[in-house]
């Protein structure tokens, strides 16, 4: 369990995060958004201990980050934005450099290197200096060196910045698999990463908490949630008798594309497919928007900076 209440940090008079309260439980995966200059990064630099908070309180597992944060440090594992590493060292000597750090030994840590070059498929680089990787190579690195002592709490900083499609998948379904109880914490500003892996969204602007929820409630608060598309094969027909339908607020017209805005969420998929079949119209293909996270997201951070 984390417990962050009133956490505040200040920079001269910048303030960077103000009385940000929430808890987290083992089991869940995080998706912590906002704009740049939101307080995202500052808040896992706080939590790692660091930067020291201005005010508030912190506790990770039972123990308090000011007085006992050398017992915290071995529960945490971070992948800061970056990944920092020894550019000179081969991926095999520093991630055995991290695990002895760690304080791995003897058959444990010859397993635990192992599971961990698996997991994140680092088999063929592993003689090659850090600084001769590609950007995506170098994350994977970094991602090795967090959760080689196996922590309790996982904070990640754009975990799959530089991967491609395939390795973001292999990282996103790594993470699912290490969540199952842990705690991860990933600050993102990939908002299909949300929906992909994240089970609890929050967003933060100026420091502030604006949202907290699933990324099902997320996507709810879109305008285009449970809205409905036709694509047509031909020219759209005229749709007057949607236009009727006391379900519809609104109709959008895009080319042979066509969508649907209910005024209500129940039964207008339902009803739009039945129209289409009566009037007899050529469709392509007819579907039901989940929500776009990209209109929330900045509806409710451009609210908040206005």
């Amino acid at each position: 369990m984390i417990k962050i209440d009133k956490l505040t940090k200040q920079f001269g008079d910048f303030t960077a995060v103000n009385q940000l309260s929430v808890a987290f439980s083992p089991g869940e995966v995080i998706g912590f958004l906002g704009p740049n200059g939101a307080g995202k990064s500052t808040t896992m630099k706080m939590l790692t201990g660091f930067l020291d908070a201005s005010a508030g309180h912190i506790s990770i597992c039972g123990l308090d980050i000011d007085s006992q944060l050398d017992e915290i440090k071995p529960l945490i594992g971070y992948l800061p934005e970056g990944a920092p590493s020894y550019g000179d060292m081969t991926v095999a000597h520093f991630l055995n450099f991290i695990a002895e750090i760690r304080g791995l030994k003897g058959q444990d840590k010859k397993q635990k290197l192992k599971s961990v070059i698996e997991s994140v498929e680092l088999h063929d680089v592993l003689n090659r200096p850090i600084d001769n990787l590609s950007k995506g190579y170098k994350r994977r690195v970094g991602l090795a060196q967090a959760i080689v002592h196996d922590p309790k709490v996982l904070i990640l900083d754009e975990p799959t910045d530089g991967l491609d499609p395939n390795q973001k998948h292999q990282v996103r379904k790594l993470i699912q698999n290490l969540s199952k109880d842990k705690i991860v914490i990933i600050s993102t500003h990939i908002l299909e990463e949300v929906t992909a892996v994240c089970n609890r969204a929050i967003i933060i602007s100026e420091g502030k908490m604006l949202f907290d929820g699933t990324p099902d409630e997320l996507e709810a608060r879109s305008r285009h949630h449970q809205a409905v598309t036709l694509e047509f094969l031909g020219e759209i027909p005229p749709l007057n008798t949607l236009e009727q339908l006391k379900q519809v607020s609104e109709i959008q017209i895009n080319g042979k594309r066509a969508t649907v805005f209910p005024t209500e969420e129940d039964h207008l998929y339902q009803r739009v497919i039945e129209m289409a079949e009566k009037d007899g119209w050529s469709v392509a293909s007819i579907y039901a928007e989940r929500g776009r996270l990209d209109d929330v997201f900045r509806d409710l951070t451009m609210t908040e900076s206005a």
